[in-house]
């Protein structure tokens, strides 16, 4: 016969559904700080971790000040590349004063990868500019890297693209400018920058494809070294007649 439950009164399998229902819901709002403060605490390692990769850099930068760097990453690079592909690698990196090396070469350099170099603070935003309106035009992608952004990625990045790259150059790329200054940072990029298969800086250059030293070298071999700079594994200074001829014409402009 069955049951009849007064009215107002519960039956108490319901009273027992519901109370499992009201015990998970604490129990699921209770995950989400948990999971809050493990994304919390991730970003705060994360931006702890960065703070120290960039002090680091400050502190190379600081010492580069006044010791010659041994190597770079790209120097690395290339060396892992050619152990990777079990290929012959032979280094030549000769590092000299700037004043062994010849103007003519200083001023080429200047005019064909920075013509602005002694007059911004690490960023050229007007080459920046014509940079991103070429590459949105379709045309041809004109560099707007200046000596010091390519002395930075050279010395702590290699040759790789990436967001997190740019971001860390942008914050170091200052530091370098405030620590090194213009004649320093000159000096630094002529001497580790690559100009060919295992050549990196102005004397290994000079010797490699001329048989001469840094210092004769003359306007014309300047020039045409200066202009294999964007393509360094690609070029050769004996096929730059066009471009090394633009790079003479610029310095002429400027008085050099």
């Amino acid at each position: 016969m069955p049951v009849s439950v007064p009215q107002g009164e519960e039956s108490p399998r319901q009273t027992g559904d519901e109370s499992e229902s009201v015990a998970e819901t604490p129990k699921t709002q209770s995950s989400l700080p948990r999971r809050k403060s493990l994304l919390r605490s991730l970003l705060q390692w994360f931006l702890l971790g960065a703070a120290l990769l960039w002090l680091l850099g400050v502190l190379f930068l600081v010492a580069a000040r006044w010791i010659d760097p041994p190597t770079t990453a790209v120097h690395m690079e290339r060396r892992w590349q050619a152990w990777i592909h079990n290929a012959q690698y032979h280094k030549r990196y000769d590092f000299v004063p700037l004043s062994q090396i010849s103007p003519d070469f200083q001023h080429a350099v200047i005019a064909a990868e920075d013509a602005r170099f002694y007059q911004h603070h690490g960023f050229d935003w007007h080459a920046i500019e014509l940079a991103a309106e070429d590459d949105m035009e379709g045309g041809r992608i004109r560099g707007g890297s200046t000596l010091t952004q390519q002395l930075v990625k050279n010395l702590f990045f290699g040759t790789g693209r990436s967001i997190l790259r740019k971001g860390a150059e942008f914050v170091l790329v200052p530091v370098a400018e405030l620590v090194l200054g213009k004649k320093r940072i000159l000096e630094l990029y002529l001497n580790v920058v690559e100009w060919g298969p295992g050549v990196y800086g102005a004397e290994s250059a000079a010797r490699y494809y001329y048989r001469t030293p840094a210092r004769n070298l003359d306007r014309e071999q300047s020039a045409r070294l200066a202009a294999i700079l964007p393509l360094p594994l690609k070029r050769r200074p004996d096929h730059m007649n066009h471009y090394s001829a633009l790079i003479l014409e610029r310095m002429r402009q400027v008085g050099w």
